[in-house]
């Protein structure tokens, strides 16, 4: 699968429901106003600057109103536009047009907002300068039922996806740790009965924390809210042991100096829980 393709996989069922929440009633106003032979064309277009992301749901949206509707993809997923660029334009009957509208818009505000705010993200790693490997990556933090397209927006923003679902990977968070009786044990009880292509993840809270998890043979050290003088010294530790992934309450600014000290991963749940809503606007000729 390419980076930037978005599975068809649940996507229509999305949809769906969508529709169903927004015109399960039929559309009032569109039936009264709008005569069945009116055809129109409307263009998406961006109101700031903003990482295009979101088309093939767009596409989607109105083809699953009405298959007659003509979808133009304009502006390429991923790419930064300026303000007033049209990103996807849809032609056909002005009813279906009208009745799809606030849906796809809806979806695509927000899969433009995240991948904006990834796209931050990663330049901002990026500017750390040459030598630097950081990997910024998202969390499970996402909107039930929109994983797929928050994960798929953060991939065209430039950032990567951590684990899909708890059945995708061994990760050992701290209410693990404390139910198991510590890191040691938790570690040893993953290694026995994870899969073998598992690699096994653990979070620590303390330096004590990750020498236990390096002794035990952790793939993954997870810093937990460490400052950067502690990631400092949890990097040196943890070179050519573990890959170590910085987490929990990382904000832009800090982003650089993360990447300077040598972090492998910086996972970031802001990504998709707290973001914007890119403003796109559809506009009818």
């Amino acid at each position: 699968m390419m980076r930037h393709e978005l599975s068809a996989y649940g996507l229509d069922a999305v949809i769906e429901r969508a529709l169903a929440e927004d015109l399960g009633a039929g559309d009032l106003t569109t039936e009264a106003c709008i005569d069945p032979e009116t055809t129109a064309v409307a263009s998406a277009v961006a109101r700031a600057p903003m990482v295009a992301c979101g088309g093939p749901v767009f596409e989607r949206v109105f083809y699953a109103i009405d298959t007659s509707l003509v979808v133009e993809h304009v502006a390429e997923e991923g790419s930064l536009v300026a303000a007033q660029t049209t990103l996807w334009t849809v032609s056909g009957p002005a009813r279906s047009i009208l009745m799809g509208e606030r849906v796809a818009l809806n979806f695509v505000q927000r899969m433009v907002g995240i991948a904006t705010m990834a796209r931050t993200y990663v330049d901002a790693a990026a500017s750390a300068g040459e030598g630097t490997h950081t990997r910024i990556a998202d969390t499970r933090k996402t909107t039930p039922g929109l994983r797929a397209l928050e994960r798929y927006a953060v991939r065209v923003g430039g950032a990567h996806n951590h684990r899909d679902n708890l059945g995708s990977a061994v990760l050992i968070k701290d209410n693990h740790i404390a139910a198991c009786g510590g890191v040691r044990e938790a570690i040893v009880r993953a290694r026995a009965r994870a899969p073998h292509t598992s690699r096994i993840e653990c979070e620590v809270d303390t330096l004590e924390q990750l020498d236990e998890a390096l002794l035990a043979g952790a793939d993954i050290v997870l810093l937990d809210n460490m400052n950067d003088e502690t990631v400092a010294e949890a990097v040196r530790r943890a070179r050519g042991k573990a890959i170590t992934e910085a987490s929990g309450g990382i904000t832009l600014a800090r982003v650089p100096a993360l990447a300077r000290l040598g972090i492998d991963i910086i996972s970031v749940g802001a990504l998709t829980h707290s973001v914007k809503s890119a403003d796109v606007g559809l506009d009818f000729a």
